[in-house]
C-alpha cells in the first residue's frame, strides 16, 4: 500500500497530530491512544456508564437506539477481529446506528486494483463513520489525514475510528481497558459506608486509595508487538505515582519499545523491565506488588520462520500464570488480557477463570460500553444522553451516579 503522499504528515511529533483529529474538546477522528487525555477519559467513562446503567432495562434500551438512529457506519475490517468487530457492532446496535460492514478485500472493488484510499474515501459518501481494522500501520492515521483534507476543500468527510493498526496503535482497547480499571478501582465505593468493598481492602492494604493513580501495573507477554500494551502503557503514563513493570522474554522483538519506556520516563513513570512473572521489584515479588497484571499472548501470527526458530529456544513457562502465581497476588488486583488468549500456550490456563480477580471476559464486555461512549461522544450527542437519563430516571445523571 503506497501511503508516501502522507509521509510528511506522518513523520511530525504526535502533538501535532493530534491537535488536526479534535474540535475544541471533542474528538473528530480516535487514531492514537494519546487522544485519550485524562479529562476525556474521564468524560467517556462516565458516558459508559450512563449506557450501561440505561441498557438494563427495554425501555431505556428502545430510548438509547434513537440517539443515533439516522447515523451509518461502515466497519471496514480487513485483518481479522473478533471482540473488535463485534463489540463494535454491538455498540452501533445499542445506539441504533445501521452498519455494514467489509472484512474480506476480495469481494471489493480492491480486487479489480481499487486502491484502499479510493475505497475510504467511497464508503465516505454511503456512511456517516468509518471504523476500520488494518494490518498495515498508520493507514487509519492516512485515512483521518485524506478526511481532513476533503473537509478542507468543503467536500464530505466523516469520522475515522482506529479499531487496530498494525503494531502500532489500538486506542479504543486503551479505553475500554481503562473503564475496566477505572470501575475495579472504584471497588464499588459508597461513601461513608463501612460495608463498602473499598473499606474491606483498605483493612489489610492500608496505603490503597481509590482510582488508577498510585498503582503498580504489571504488564507480561509479548510486549515489542503488543498494540494494546503500547496504547494502556501510554494511557497510564498520565496518572499520578504510577509504576510499571514490564515482563517479556529475553528477545529484543518481545521486549519494550525503548521509545516507548524513554517516553514513560520521561512522564515520571518508574518504568522496570523483568525476565520472570516470578522476579522481584525493590526485593518483593512483581506478583505481591501489582494491584493490576496485564497478560498477553505470543503473537505467532507476526512469526517469521527465523523467528520461530528463535522463539523455540525460549522457556515461556516464565509467562504463564498458574494458580500458585495468582495465589500471591493482591486480594483485588485485577487480572486482564486484551484477548485471543492462545489456547496451546494457555499464558492463562481455564482454571483460573472462576477467580473473582480474572476480569478479562468482564473487561470484553466492557468494550461495548466503551466504545458506544466514544462514538456518542464523536457524534457530538452526550446532551442528548443527558436529557434521555434525566427524562428516565427523574434526576441528573451526575446526581444519580454519585
Amino acid at each position: 500500500m503506497d501511503l508516501s503522499a502522507f509521509q510528511w504528515q506522518l513523520d511530525r511529533p504526535i502533538r501535532m497530530k493530534t491537535a488536526e483529529f479534535q474540535k475544541e474538546d471533542r474528538l473528530t477522528h480516535c487514531i492514537f491512544a494519546a487522544q485519550l487525555t485524562r479529562p476525556l477519559l474521564d468524560k467517556l467513562c462516565f458516558i459508559a456508564e450512563l449506557i450501561r446503567v440505561l441498557s438494563r432495562t427495554k425501555e431505556g434500551s428502545n430510548k438509547l437506539r434513537e440517539l443515533l438512529s439516522h447515523k451509518r457506519a461502515m466497519l471496514y475490517f480487513t485483518q481479522p477481529s473478533t471482540r473488535t468487530f463485534l463489540s463494535f457492532m454491538a455498540a452501533c446496535q445499542i445506539l441504533g446506528i445501521t452498519c455494514n460492514d467489509v472484512r474480506d478485500p476480495s469481494v471489493s472493488s480492491e480486487v479489480k486494483k481499487e486502491s484502499p484510499m479510493d475505497s475510504i474515501r467511497m464508503f465516505s459518501s454511503y456512511f456517516d463513520l468509518i471504523i476500520m481494522r488494518s494490518n498495515v500501520s498508520k493507514f487509519a492515521e492516512c485515512c483521518a489525514y485524506q478526511m481532513n483534507d476533503l473537509a478542507q476543500n468543503s467536500m464530505r468527510s466523516v469520522p475515522i475510528i482506529n479499531g487496530g493498526a498494525g503494531s502500532d496503535e489500538h486506542p479504543t482497547q486503551a479505553l475500554l481497558d481503562m473503564y475496566t480499571i477505572e470501575r475495579t478501582f472504584q471497588f464499588d465505593h459508597k461513601e461513608n459506608s463501612p460495608r463498602s468493598r473499598y473499606m474491606e481492602m483498605r483493612r489489610k492494604y492500608s496505603d490503597l486509595t481509590l482510582g488508577p493513580d498510585n498503582k503498580t501495573y504489571a504488564f507480561c507477554g509479548d510486549l515489542g508487538r503488543g498494540r494494546t500494551v503500547r496504547s494502556l502503557a501510554t494511557v497510564l503514563g498520565q496518572y499520578k505515582n504510577v509504576t510499571m513493570c514490564f515482563i517479556a522474554p529475553e528477545d529484543e522483538t518481545l521486549q519494550l519499545d525503548p521509545d516507548l519506556r524513554d517516553n514513560l520516563i520521561g512522564k515520571g513513570v518508574n518504568v522496570y523491565e523483568l525476565d520472570s512473572l516470578d522476579a522481584t521489584v525493590n526485593g518483593k515479588p512483581v506478583l505481591e506488588e501489582a494491584d493490576c497484571l496485564y497478560m498477553t499472548r505470543i503473537q505467532k501470527e507476526h512469526d517469521t520462520p527465523e523467528l520461530a526458530a528463535r522463539y523455540q529456544q525460549l522457556d515461556l513457562s516464565h509467562y504463564k500464570l498458574t494458580l500458585d502465581r495468582v495465589s500471591h497476588m493482591k486480594d483485588y488486583a485485577p487480572i486482564l488480557h486484551p484477548f485471543p488468549r492462545d489456547s496451546e500456550e494457555a499464558e492463562i490456563p481455564t482454571d483460573i477463570d472462576n477467580d473473582p480477580r480474572a476480569m478479562y471476559f468482564r473487561q470484553a464486555r466492557n468494550g461495548m460500553w466503551a466504545r458506544a461512549a466514544l462514538l456518542l461522544h464523536i457524534a457530538d450527542a452526550v446532551d442528548h444522553l443527558n436529557v434521555l437519563y434525566k427524562e428516565f430516571y427523574g434526576v441528573s445523571a451526575e446526581e444519580s451516579l454519585q
